[in-house]
Parts: structure tokens; sequence; C-alpha cells
């Protein structure tokens, strides 16, 4: 039976000049999203590899990855912070701005070999990360109840492009890379450069009006309780929002099992996804056949693990639109708690299949399309489970819970695999997976008990 979406008090069906301006908003925030990708998607590709490289040590593999995300995780509340004061367009482009300055350092890192300009990089394109992550809450700003799933997602699935084409973009990077008299390595952010000032420049002109101004105003008009007074309050300094965004988050049991959802599933995606680029090198071509002349990590190997990388994230964003239907007709919990049984199988294939290569990325593939199924479900869940005026604040701790578990697991990811290999690191993520099944079905028996108490 399907689980109808949440109701909102006060808040009326769309109209058609709504909807007409729901469309364009989510045209436009997915069109920037298609080019702001291709930074990320290049970063995971040979981030950890380029870390390595400098760094000397495999010590460093989950160095880069872990500076994204935990940036990610602290620039979460100011963009939003920012997004509740002066609107969504203003937040992104920002964000965005910051991301472009990540590309030119990791390029001028490829340059100089340094580490810690590399590190540098990596974390300002987490600010960029965090970018794409409030697209997605953009996206809902204005959508009807019956279809925030389905814009959410249709956002999500705008990154698919970039992200995928993001790793793959290294053979083409190369030679652009030589064509500008640069290292190989740094052509693929050169690329990622233009894609962010392009997706900038789309959301300035054409995010008008800023949907999350816009669906204040309408709430403003359609019901007298949503105040000017309260509706300032978004704009309270990040200490205040954050303390308001944790309590509406508390006081709805719905908001909690989707923030819980969307964090675990990013932890477990990003402790595997990780160390996979070491891991394939390994079990692929040894740990030090993959060094080229000088040192160097080769091309050859560098594209290997891009296209194994590229097929996790098209795991993660291509089926976002079919995440978001069946949210919208089978209901949010329904396909969240199949998102993390989708997760619970890719580290069970991750896992056994560590040897062998073809397994490694058909664990991985599972792991993107779990990621995705929790991320959507769990992200329209928490949007529609508190108030609209605490939504913005509850959506910056969300993104930054979520970045913060992505950094503890790309920091804890290398420890557990010189620990316990692979095998061990995969299974180990996979029971944060188990538990966020046994509290969707703990709420789902609650439900049902409280609407038949025989």
């Amino acid at each position: 039976m399907r689980e109808a979406p949440l109701p909102e008090a006060g808040v009326l069906e769309p109209s058609t000049a709504q909807r007409r301006m729901q469309r364009r908003t989510v045209g436009v925030l997915a069109s920037a999203q298609l080019l702001s990708g291709l930074g990320n998607g290049a970063t995971l590709a040979i981030g950890s590899l380029l870390a390595v490289q400098y760094g000397g040590s495999d010590a460093w593999a989950g160095s880069v990855t872990t500076v994204l995300t935990l940036t990610a995780a602290v620039a979460a509340l100011p963009l939003a912070g920012l997004a509740a004061a002066k609107g969504r367009r203003r937040a992104l482009v920002v964000g965005l701005v910051l991301a472009m300055a990540g590309s030119l350092a990791v390029v001028l890192s490829t340059v100089t070999t340094s580490l810690a300009l590399l590190l540098a990089g990596g974390a300002l394109l987490g600010v960029g990360s965090a970018v794409n992550l409030q697209s997605r809450f953009a996206a809902v700003d204005l959508a009807g109840a019956a279809h925030r799933g389905r814009d959410l997602s249709l956002v999500v699935w705008s990154i698919t492009v970039g992200a995928v084409a993001g790793p793959n973009l290294i053979r083409p990077g190369a030679a652009l890379g030589r064509a500008l008299h640069l290292p190989e390595t740094a052509g693929p952010f050169v690329i990622s450069v233009t894609g962010m000032a392009l997706a900038a420049v789309i959301l300035l002109v054409g995010l008008r009006p800023d949907p999350l101004l816009e669906a204040r105003r309408r709430a403003g008009i359609q019901d007298a309780a949503h105040e000017p007074a309260a509706a300032g309050r978004a704009g309270a300094p990040w200490g205040a929002a954050f303390r308001g965004g944790v309590h509406a988050i508390r006081t709805s049991p719905d908001a909690v099992l989707g923030v819980l959802g969307v964090v675990a599933a990013h932890a477990v995606m990003v402790s595997v996804m990780s160390m996979t680029p070491l891991h394939l090198q390994q079990v692929t071509v040894g740990p030090m056949a993959a060094m080229g002349h000088e040192g160097h990590v080769s091309t050859d190997s560098f594209a290997l693990i891009g296209f194994t990388i590229s097929l996790h994230i098209a795991g993660m964003y291509a089926l976002s639109p079919l995440m978001g239907w069946l949210s919208d007709r089978y209901g949010r919990r329904r396909v969240l708690a199949g998102g993390h049984v989708v997760l619970v199988l890719a580290v069970a294939v991750a896992a056994v299949g560590a040897p062998s290569p073809p397994a490694v990325a058909v664990g991985l593939v599972l792991l993107g399309l779990g990621w995705s199924a929790a991320t959507i479900a769990g992200s329209a869940l928490l949007a529609e489970s508190v108030e609209p005026v605490h939504r913005v604040q509850a959506q910056g701790v969300s993104d930054t819970a979520m970045g913060l578990a992505g950094a503890a697991g790309g920091a804890l990811s290398g420890v557990a695999m010189a620990l316990i290999g692979f095998e061990g690191l995969a299974l180990a993520a996979g029971v944060l997976s188990v538990a966020v099944l046994v509290l969707a079905v703990t709420r789902s028996m609650a439900g049902r008990r409280r609407f038949d108490p025989a």
C-alpha cells in the first residue's frame, strides 16, 4: 500500500504558475549540477593516488577524501545560513567560487608536487560538494508534496554526466595538460575549473526568482502563522541555527530516521569507496608496479581506476529519478530501508569478491545504488517532516552530519584497511546499514501499533 507524503498544515497545493516556476528552477539547478560535477569526479578518481605519490606513503591514501568530506561538513551550515539570510542563489554561487579556487590549487599542486596544496585544493573542492548537497534541497523549496522525491532526484541525477565523465577525463585531460605545458594530471582539474565557472554563471543568471525566498513569500501569504519574525530567525548566527535545526529534527521521529538514514549511507559509501583505488591498484598490478618512470603513477593505471570509480558514481546518480519516483509512489521510509538493504548487499559482494576487480566493481555499483535510494528518500523525508520555517536549519544540520560521517569514514578507512584489509573494512562499514534497518523496522512497527492498537 502506498505511504502518503506527510501533510503540511497551512501550505496549499502549488498553482499553475508555481509549478511552471518549479520546472524552471529544477532545470537551472540540473544544468549547473551537470557542469559542477566534473571536479569531484576527477578528485575521487586520482586524488588518493596523488596523495600517496606526494606523501610517499599509503597512509595518505584517504587524506584527500577526508579533507573533502570534512570541509563539505563544515561548509554545510554556513551555506545554509547564507541561504536562509540571502537566498539559495547567493549561497550556491559563493560555494562554487570557492570550489573553483580548490581546483586551481590542485592544478598548482601537480606543478609543485606539494601535498599541502593538494589537500588545500581538496578541502575547497569539499565546498563544491556542500553546494551539490544544498542544490537537492533547493529543488524542493517550491515543490508540491506529491512530487518532492521526483524533483529532488532530478537534480541529483543531473550530476551524473559531470561526475561520471570526471574520472574518464584523465586521458583527454592529460592531452590538455601537455598543450598548456602543465603536468598531465593537471588537465582534468583545468576542465573542472571551467565547468564550475559556467555553473556559477548559470545559477547567477537563471535562478530568479530565488526558490527559497519565493517559497517563503508564498508561505507568508498562505499562512499567517509564518510571520516575518519567525522567518527572520532563519538568518540567526550559525550556532543558534544549528541548535534550532537539531531541535526541529529531534521533535520529529521521521526527521530523525531521515537524517540517520542519510548519514549512515554516506559513511558506508565513503568508507568503502575511498579505499577502492588503492585496493584495485594492489590487486591488479601490485603496490609498486603502478608506478611509472621517476615514481609517478602511470596514466594507464589512473584510467583503469578512474573507469571503476565512474561506474560507482553512475550507480550513485544515474537511477536517481527512479529512486525519486519510488519514494513518491511507495513512501520515503520504505525506499530508505530498501537502500540500506542494497548497501548491506554491496559490502558483502565487495568483501567476498575483494580479490577480483570485476566483483569489486559490482560491489561499488551496488554501493552507489544503495546510497542513491537512501539519500533521496531520507532527504525527502526530512524536508516534509519539519516545519517550513525550520527547514533550512534542519537541512544544514543534516548535511553537516552527513559530511562529518563521510570524513570519519574516510579517515578511519585507511586505518581499518591496514588492520583488517579491504574485506574487513567493507563488512565493518555494513554494520551501520544494519543499525538503520533495525531503526526503520522499529519505527514502522511503532507506527502500525499507533494506528491499529489491536
